[in-house]
């Protein structure tokens, strides 16, 4: 794992495009609806400690809930990459259960909250709407995530205190157990 470092605009637009390409590529050659992890990392340090661990603790939820249920992960990648670390999965599942069952994980699971699973298909991402869900709501207030983002309502290093003891919280329990 390589030291945190700060990543430019550019640097998060270009690993977007590369995350598409790759998400078209899967889509292609397997048909199968794809599953995009990424995390939610607000500012210009996308790696490090504590998004290799957010990382981490969504790839073993996602692995135990696909097992659960019994829905075969075709690929599984995983990208540790300066502008963070990213997982694609290729899985044979109803997009729709896969949505509800991955919803699920982000609201029981103490990182959830952290992490961005989008279930994706030829016909574009499974939304929460489109399964009746409300919107996420705000790390630090219980508005709507997207408000609070769009108006800045909350200053950056409050959003990344917030983050910070969200993980370190989950890693005194974990370590407890």
């Amino acid at each position: 794992m390589s030291a945190a470092r700060s990543v430019t605009l550019e640097a998060m637009l270009a690993a977007r495009d590369a995350r598409v390409v790759r998400q078209n590529e899967a889509l292609a050659a397997h048909n199968l609806p794809l599953i995009s992890v990424t995390l939610v990392t607000p500012g210009p340090v996308k790696s490090g400690m504590r998004p290799h661990r957010l990382m981490q603790a969504a790839l073993a939820a996602i692995d135990a809930s696909l097992s659960r249920e019994r829905w075969p992960a075709i690929v599984r990648q995983v990208f540790w990459l300066p502008t963070g670390p990213e997982a694609l999965y290729v899985v044979n599942a109803d997009s729709h259960a896969l949505k509800t069952a991955l919803i699920e994980l982000e609201n029981r699971h103490a990182l959830g909250r952290l992490w961005d699973l989008d279930v994706i298909t030829r016909d574009g991402s499974v939304g929460r709407g489109q399964l009746g869900i409300a919107p996420r709501r705000c790390l630090i207030c219980d508005e709507a995530a997207h408000a609070c983002s769009r108006s800045r309502r909350h200053s950056l290093p409050e959003l990344i205190a917030r983050i910070e003891n969200m993980v370190d919280a989950f890693d005194r329990h974990d370590s407890a157990a």
